[in-house]
């Protein structure tokens, strides 16, 4: 089935989103309308060390409430780079490590029917620690090693209910079973 664009309007855009109305026709005829999320994609990266984990929490606006999840973010406007450049920035930027090996496990979508908007995910071994740089926005940030087990309680339990994390840890699981 496919669908015919008709027009595509921005309606709100600032330098980290924008939205748009996209005027569709179904391949029968019939009209539609999409709203539209435009955002850069971005890498996860999974911080693996003595089987267990580097998790980073911060307050999450939108939830309301604090939130662990796996290092994760996208370059600033203007700087570009591969995904596993991004990865390592990512990577030292929220918790000061270098990873000695990078490994891509995949790359997904996080809301295919809003935005087209993907991510990269990495796993992060062999690590050294350093000083993270973070960014004003993640100043309240910090970070934690946990264990494989407590990882899985703390999805099990609700702890752990970022989705690009989850999905993450999905592909990992699958390829360290």
């Amino acid at each position: 089935m496919s669908i015919k664009t008709l027009s595509s309007k921005v309606i709100y855009q600032n330098p980290w989103i924008s939205l748009r109305e996209d005027r569709i026709e179904h391949a029968d005829g019939s009209p539609g309308l999409y709203s539209v999320i435009d955002r850069p994609d971005f890498a996860v990266v999974i911080p693996f060390d003595d089987n267990g984990f580097h998790l980073v929490e911060q307050y999450r606006y939108p939830i309301q409430r604090r939130s662990w999840e796996f290092p994760a973010g996208s370059f600033p406007a203007g700087k570009t780079g591969t995904a596993e450049e991004m990865a390592a920035a990512e990577l030292a930027e929220e918790t000061g490590f270098t990873a000695g090996t990078i490994t891509k496990l995949g790359y997904l979508h996080c809301s295919n029917s809003l935005t087209a908007e993907g991510f990269h995910v990495f796993l992060a071994t062999d690590l050294t620690s350093g000083t993270p740089h973070r960014e004003v926005t993640e100043q309240d940030m910090r970070q934690q090693w946990f264990s494989r087990a407590d990882v899985e309680s703390m999805v099990r339990n609700g702890t752990i209910t970022d989705g690009p994390t989850l999905a993450a840890y999905l592909l990992f699981t699958l390829q360290n079973k």
